[in-house]
């Protein structure tokens, strides 16, 4: 981006990072957004806990500034924070709860991170930096090269250096990182983990953007749902596939590894402990950073879900809207079928042309095939002596999904969605977990169903024990929505 003034100037008027810094009360929504969302890396927090906390701290304000220094109550101070004209919260309702809860935007903790950056540094280090640039470079440059040969004499070259280092260490050579250096990387690695939390944020306000504007274009639609779909899907995609999309799923993959997380927690208790690191008194926090990224990309993770979940609820919506007036105008028909039924007009009410001609040229026709006689050898039957059980080939129990099939869009004829415990009850099971299992298969490969984790339900059949006698059986699954 280009530095110019114009750009410079509209920056100013409308970023929100911006407008924090030349509020007046700056130093107070920085201070107590650090404290309460940023260093404990707290994601959501309801309106009364984050009010109470706001309190406590104006009240301190107040009895050391004076009681006009902030005059309004906690509750005003964070809807004026989040209000559309400075964003610096955002304000939202999760699921299952009527409580409003706020949560940090992208600008603001950059503000935040960007003020933590003024303050004086004892120490300021650059080797590391180097050092992860001449890396960098060189992962890009060996990464692109497409000459094999090229490819295996760097090999060849690192592991001539490998072993180089081996032989040295076998002769009690072990070169060790001096007291500067130890500093220097990990406040390198202090700096890296904040701003992967950062990072986090970012993406789930991105993927929040991509369904508001989804929500907007439906809303405004004029054209077929199956274009609106392809849009749709099509910018989800471009999101997911995007350079930020790709590598932060790249990144989740590499977290989510056992190993890793093992290996990242030994090395920090192994790096903790050392004497330069621990005389810099780091944070008690950094102990568990990659737990602080698992836990800031599992909300993303959710978030991105749920925004998933609640705009195929939007078209489900729509789709119910559409099916409605879709009957609305049969019924009508039905109707003004039925005053002519007493009354009808004079002459022909309608007529309908067929659609296309039959057409059947004579060469069409397929020409005689006389008919196979078959050889019948006279052979002589003879009876076999083999005891065999033959109730085994009428013990088999077979599912019939045609006849499952007919239920579950009958049952959906009426209604727009229906759950597996009701489709259960109107026609029972006869045929015990095999057929529920069925009921399970079309869920996913035939019909459009919805898998609510949340709430449980109990599925009972009746069961024929080897005596004869009838035993209860009892399945319990999350519940299974079927979609019209």
């Amino acid at each position: 981006m280009t530095l110019d003034y114009a750009t410079l100037d509209l920056l100013r008027q409308t970023h929100p990072a911006w407008r924090l810094l030349r509020s007046d009360h700056a130093p107070l929504v920085a201070s107590f957004l650090q404290r309460v969302f940023v260093a404990p890396n707290v994601r959501v927090m309801a309106q009364a806990d984050l009010a109470e906390a706001l309190e406590d701290e104006l009240f301190a304000l107040r009895e050391r500034l004076g009681a006009a220094a902030f005059p309004k109550a906690a509750l005003d101070y964070l809807n004026d924070w989040a209000g559309g004209d400075k964003g610096w919260l955002r304000k939202f309702y999760v699921q299952g709860s009527d409580e409003p809860h706020f949560d940090l935007t992208p600008p603001t903790e950059k503000a935040i991170a960007w003020l933590g950056a003024l303050t004086e540094r004892s120490f300021v280090g650059t080797e590391s930096r180097l050092l992860t640039l001449f890396e960098l470079l060189k992962q890009m440059s060996e990464g692109s090269e497409t000459d094999p040969q090229a490819r295996l004499a760097e090999l060849h070259k690192r592991r001539d250096e490998i072993d180089a280092e081996i032989a040295r260490a076998l002769d009690g050579d072990l070169p060790l990182l001096d007291d500067t250096a130890l500093k220097d990387r990990f406040q390198q690695f202090i700096g890296l983990a904040r701003e992967l939390l950062t990072d986090f944020r970012e993406v789930e306000h991105n993927f929040r953007g991509l369904d508001r504007r989804v929500r907007e274009r439906i809303a405004l639609w004029e054209g077929s749902k199956g274009a609106l779909l392809e849009e749709i899907m099509g910018e989800r995609d471009a999101i997911a596939d995007s350079d930020q999309g790709r590598s932060f799923r790249a990144f989740w993959d590499f977290l989510m590894s056992s190993s890793r997380q093992e290996e990242l927690s030994a090395l920090l208790e192994r790096v903790l402990v050392l004497p330069p690191v621990a005389a810099m008194q780091p944070d008690l926090r950094t102990r568990r950073v990659h737990y602080d990224w698992m836990e800031a990309g599992e909300h993303t993770q959710r978030t991105v879900a749920l925004l998933s979940q609640q705009l195929r609820r939007f078209l489900d919506d729509q789709a119910w809207l559409e099916n409605r007036r879709i009957m609305d105008i049969l019924h009508g028909i039905e109707a003004k079928a039925l005053q002519l039924r007493e009354s009808p007009p004079p002459g022909e009410v309608m007529n309908i042309a067929d659609t296309a001609a039959d057409i059947e040229l004579p060469l069409e026709r397929p020409l005689h095939t006389p008919a196979v006689k078959p050889v019948i050898a006279a052979l002589a039957l003879e009876a076999g002596d083999a005891d065999v059980d033959a109730a085994a080939l009428y013990s088999q129990v077979v599912i019939d999904k045609a006849r499952l099939t007919r239920h579950i869009r009958h049952a959906l004829q009426d209604r727009s969605q229906i759950t597996l415990r009701e489709l259960c009850g109107m026609q029972p099971l006869q045929h015990g977990l095999a057929e529920l299992v069925a009921y399970l298969q079309l869920a996913g490969d035939t019909f459009k169903a919805v898998v609510d984790e949340a709430a449980s339900e109990s599925i009972e059949w009746t069961s024929a024990a080897p005596d004869g006698a009838e035993t209860m059986k009892r399945a319990r699954l999350p519940r299974v929505i079927f979609v019209r």
